[in-house]
């Protein structure tokens, strides 16, 4: 098969002036789009801001051919995001790529944990990835053509100890990805998620040297790249670290069908075995599916 190509392309890529978002802002560059490298340039913590980060970036692009455009607008500033991507269109004309890649940590356990916490945490990772898109969703629909990668998190799909707020977060942003997959869909605008590990500033303080060594940005980045590519698939959440990839889904068991009217809570507990068996479970891909199931049950399927 060809190479992966963005010849014509142009993608905006937040959080890119440093870790992962500057890996997929290179490598897309690398392979001809054009490229905002959008950074508020501030600590992991969120604070602070320069837009050295995201200008170096486009110095890196632009020493081997490539177009780009540094950017340093908060993904959560609704002026500046519609300036980036206004940005973005006075120069090249279209968007095709968006990777919501911005964020920030703050971690605490909740009996440490001040509402600022969790609410700075909320800001950049669910509006700073819902106002990004919002800005492009209807410039892709008009192309016909959209290509769209949000950041989600083991720490949510799982959980993290001391990161109820970046767990909250990274689960709503794939709460985001499932409607969306589903209303881009008529006008091929692709959403898919990516779920890294990876040694970043975010990370370095959660893993040791030897284990950060072996988790390089470099190891995430091509299955960021196909995310973005044509032949992107849609609604899926893509695993990746270290060099290898995987797929990540929510499964439901079949479950069982208790009856109607006089249920109890005894019944349900009785019923435990049958309700978590994994024999048949399964994927949806829409809500649609999933009710299916439950007037199924009812009608005695």
């Amino acid at each position: 098969m060809a190479d992966i190509r963005f010849d014509g392309k142009v993608a905006i890529v937040t959080g890119a002036g440093g870790g992962l978002g500057r890996q997929h802002a290179l490598e897309l560059a690398r392979r001809g789009a054009k490229v905002v490298v959008n950074d508020l340039g501030g600590s992991v913590d969120g604070s602070g801001g320069s837009s050295e980060a995201a200008q170096k970036v486009v110095e890196e692009i632009k020493a081997f051919g490539g177009e780009a455009i540094a950017h340093g607008a908060s993904v959560t500033d609704d002026a500046g995001v519609a300036n980036m991507v206004q940005t973005a269109m006075d120069a090249w004309g279209r968007i095709d790529i968006l990777i919501a890649n911005a964020g920030i940590l703050r971690d605490r356990t909740l009996t440490k944990m001040e509402l600022a916490d969790f609410e700075a945490v909320m800001q950049v990772h669910v509006w700073g990835t819902f106002k990004p898109i919002k800005a492009v969703w209807d410039i892709m629909k008009a192309q016909n053509y959209g290509r769209i990668v949000v950041t989600t998190s083991s720490s949510g799909m799982y959980g993290n100890f001391g990161q109820s707020n970046y767990g909250a977060a990274k689960m709503a942003v794939l709460g985001l990805m499932n409607t969306l997959k589903l209303e881009g869909a008529k006008n091929d605008v692709k959403i898919n998620a990516i779920s890294p590990v990876a040694a970043t500033r975010m990370t370095e303080g959660l893993m040791p040297p030897e284990v950060l060594a072996k988790l390089a940005p470099e190891y995430v980045t091509p299955g960021v790249v196909y995310l973005c590519s044509d032949e992107a698939p849609t609604g899926a959440i893509l695993t990746a670290g270290a060099g290898a990839f995987a797929l990540s889904r929510i499964y439901e068991t079949e479950g069982v069908y208790l009856g109607e009217g006089g249920l109890s809570a005894e019944e349900v507990r009785d019923s435990w075995g049958q309700i978590s068996a994994e024999d048949g479970q399964k994927a949806y891909f829409n809500g649609g599916e999933q009710g299916q199931k439950f007037f199924r049950k009812m009608a005695g399927g």
